[in-house]
């Protein structure tokens, strides 16, 4: 039996020792792991007739098919870097994208090329665009030959060898969503990916029977997980791009899922919704990453939810995901980040890199074999986020490097972990240092709040005001009544200085809550004072 070490061996070890097994569901149409790993090596013998070879990036435009995944795993066989792009991106920001790696090859639909052809000729390093049909309909080979006279090669892609590789190889870059400044992009390995799913395979205990519904956007490193981590143990994911909260709900009855992953914006709506009886026999977990959940939204999903079990996690793109809260401890510390996951080792540091006591906010460091290779073609913010691990032997003469988050951690006496905030988004306020997740964590006991951003904005006598944007669709919550409550909960120099109360809040493109838009919105909200 193959060990996999590279990122498509996952599938074709799928196909050897469980060929017939489903490996992909899309719409009606079932692929099993051995339909898959032929599907994935024809792709690999056209992107090398197109010139793909070690290292080359070939970027995926397309929503969530099967095109898409067997791209992924297309170029890795090929020796290439996929690049997911998030299809709702508009022309000029996958344009940036296309420049910033270099981007050879581009598949992507025939709708999406359209609407590029404008920026294209700003992209002088893409050679060849493939275009595929509508989505397939059936285990045919998902990519072919484009009519276009963006590239010309014969149907017949011969087969090549399989160029040397290792684990310690480019296998993907993933781009941030680019809430601060252009999106970076974020180099991981085939070592990084297949850890990390080894790890989170191991404490979410799966197994061939589960059935994992992918909801989450693949150029976001947590969706992209849901396959590595389903085709780390030989499991089924089910692909979808919903519409409404309640379509997840339905497909999670409709194909009898058995874990789903989702961020604190759709958690806040689903638990709010009736959960059917196929649903709760069915589920056997959930996660939560991608920020933190508030506390009443699990109380209510674990309500809706009573046998399934909730694993609160918590990651970073530059290092996947660095902890989890196990969930016999989510009603005991619900606010909790947990500790480290399985060959990941986290510490939380001062400034000077020595270890925080407990209770002491620091921040968090993440070492390890999850730990990317830096941002592409940025050795300057590289250097910035990547740096020497604390606390390692002074004799080593290399010394390795760990991920320097930048978010501010405390370590209670027990070892578990609860997150502050970023660095550079704790608001300094009359002299003190405040947490936006405090601010909007009293905001979620209000009903019907159904979102709820805290940041800073400059206040010349106090240094920064603080801003509450709150989501809801309820005419009768208003400001005062959201003042009252803030006031009977936090001390004076915690309470808002400026509410505003939206019926929808700005999203990036990952679905979480566009801070950053915000805050530009709101920075000159208390420049009169």
């Amino acid at each position: 039996m193959l060990m996999a070490f590279l990122l498509h061996h996952l599938i074709q070890e799928g196909a050897q020792r469980t060929p017939d097994a489903p490996a992909l569901v899309f719409k009606q149409v079932t692929l099993s792991y051995a339909e898959l790993h032929h599907a994935l090596t024809q792709v690999a013998a056209a992107l090398r007739r197109c010139g793909v070879t070690h290292d080359e990036r070939v970027g995926v435009y397309l929503p969530k098919q099967f095109e898409t995944v067997v791209t992924f795993f297309g170029a890795s066989a090929a020796g290439g870097v996929f690049v997911p792009v998030n299809p709702i991106l508009k022309p000029e920001q996958v344009a940036h994208i296309l420049r910033d790696c270099q981007m050879q090859v581009l598949v992507t639909s025939p709708d999406r090329a359209n609407l590029l052809s404008e920026v294209l000729a700003d992209c002088p390093d893409l050679r060849h665009i493939l275009v595929t049909d509508e989505p397939t309909t059936g285990p045919a080979p998902p990519l072919h030959c484009p009519v276009q006279e963006w590239s010309s090669f014969a149907d017949e892609a011969a087969v090549q060898p399989e160029l040397r590789r290792i684990d310690a190889d480019m296998a993907a870059i993933l781009y941030t969503s680019g809430s601060t400044g252009r999106p970076k992009g974020v180099v991981l390995s085939h070592r990084n990916m297949l850890a990390g799913a080894q790890s989170v395979a191991s404490y979410l205990d799966n197994t061939q029977g589960d059935r994992l519904l992918a909801v989450l956007p693949f150029s976001f490193d947590y969706g992209l997980s849901q396959l590595t981590t389903a085709f780390t143990v030989g499991a089924c994911v089910v692909l979808m791009d919903y519409l409404l909260p309640r379509d997840v709900i339905r497909a999670v009855v409709r194909h009898g899922i058995t874990g789903l992953a989702a961020v604190p914006p759709l958690w806040n709506q689903l638990c709010t919704l009736p959960w059917p009886e196929e649903a709760v026999n069915s589920l056997r977990y959930i996660t939560n990453s991608g920020g933190a959940m508030p506390v009443s939204t699990t109380q209510q999903l674990k309500a809706s939810l009573p046998s399934t079990e909730v694993y609160l996690m918590y990651g970073l793109t530059e290092a996947f995901r660095s902890t989890y809260l196990p969930p016999d401890q989510v009603d005991s510390r619900p606010e909790s980040m947990g500790r480290a996951i399985p060959n990941a080792d986290i510490q939380v540091v001062r400034p000077d890199g020595s270890e925080c006591d407990a209770e002491e906010p620091g921040e968090l460091v993440h070492r390890g074999a999850l730990v990317a290779l830096g941002y592409w073609g940025d050795p300057e913010k590289t250097a910035i986020r990547f740096k020497p691990a604390p606390g390692l032997p002074a004799g080593l003469p290399s010394p390795e490097l760990a991920v320097w988050s930048g978010d501010q951690v405390k370590r209670d006496a027990e070892g578990f972990l609860y997150f502050i905030g970023r660095n550079d988004e704790m608001i300094k306020t009359s002299g003190y240092r405040v947490s936006p997740g405090e601010i909007e964590e009293v905001a979620f006991q209000i009903d019907g709040v159904e979102q709820a951003v805290a940041f800073g904005a400059p206040h010349r006598q106090i240094g920064s005001g603080i801003v509450l944007v709150i989501q809801t669709a309820l005419a009768t919550l208003d400001e005062g009544t959201l003042m009252a409550h803030y006031r009977a909960h936090l001390p004076m120099f915690m309470l808002p200085g400026h509410i505003e109360i939206l019926s929808a809040l700005p999203r990036n493109p990952n679905g979480k809550i566009d801070r950053k838009a915000l805050s530009v919105r709101f920075h000159q909200i208390f420049a009169d004072l």
